[in-house]
């Protein structure tokens, strides 16, 4: 995925990421980090940035609408307000003189620290908790749904994407964002059936989409709840 800017005739710019995929068409989204654009490998910079321009008001109205329901900066100190598998967890940051691994038990995940304003250090702590904790869960559900499919355990990753929850390549290698621990199981659940209905469709044709069905029936509702919340989560990290 490679980062440009595109030139608007009033003077105003817009940065998107574009990635050049196998497919046909263009598509646009809008994710937590702004534009981000999927093209035909062979399609010439130029006509694809006319495209672009000719959309540059549903885009501009878009990134307009994405900013006035930008989710509040997380502030690592005690009382911040978390999420792990879909469920509030509030963060207690006390003072101590070890430097200890965070606790997490009914709901509070407490993180000592020497220096309980030393906001860097907490983010840090939780942050590595929280990658420990998805690639626990995230195998887990890999493996029982690959069963499902009748598919042996692929390889798993955690993903540090700013723009996809997840991948699977031609090696099946499966990468899971590990942001994707905040959110519910349902959401997770679908993820990791769209990433292993890969394995069988290298695309997102009809078959695909009846491949992911097959593994988990309800991902509708989940794929919608994902984009309800994707801003939110990407607020992690």
């Amino acid at each position: 995925m490679s980062s440009h800017t595109l030139a608007l005739p009033n003077g105003e710019h817009i940065p998107y990421q574009l990635e050049r995929r196998q497919r046909r068409t263009i598509g646009m989204k809008i994710t937590a980090s702004g534009l981000v654009v999927h093209a035909p490998q062979r399609l010439a910079q130029h006509q694809l940035e006319q495209l672009l321009l000719s959309k540059a008001r549903w885009i501009s109205s878009k990134l307009q609408a994405r900013q006035e329901i930008a989710v509040p900066a997380l502030h690592w100190r005690d009382g911040a307000q978390l999420l792990l598998l879909g469920q509030p967890v509030t963060l207690e940051v006390i003072p101590s003189t070890r430097n200890s691994r965070p606790r997490y038990e009914a709901g509070i995940l407490t993180v000592a620290a020497i220096d309980t304003s030393d906001e860097a250090a907490i983010a840090r702590k939780v942050l590595h908790w929280y990658q420990k904790e998805a690639l626990a869960d995230f195998t887990k559900r890999l493996q029982i749904l690959a069963a499902k499919l009748g598919e042996p355990l692929p390889p798993l990753f955690l993903s540090n994407a700013k723009t996809r929850w997840g991948s699977c390549n031609s090696r099946r290698e499966i990468r899971l964002n590990w942001r994707l621990i905040q959110a519910s199981p349902a959401i997770i659940n679908y993820v990791t059936a769209h990433e292993l209905a890969h394995l069988r469709e290298m695309n997102h044709s009809a078959r695909f989409w009846s491949t992911v069905a097959k593994i988990y029936p309800d991902y509708r509702q989940a794929e919608l709840a994902l984009k309800t919340c994707s801003q939110q989560l990407y607020c992690m990290g």
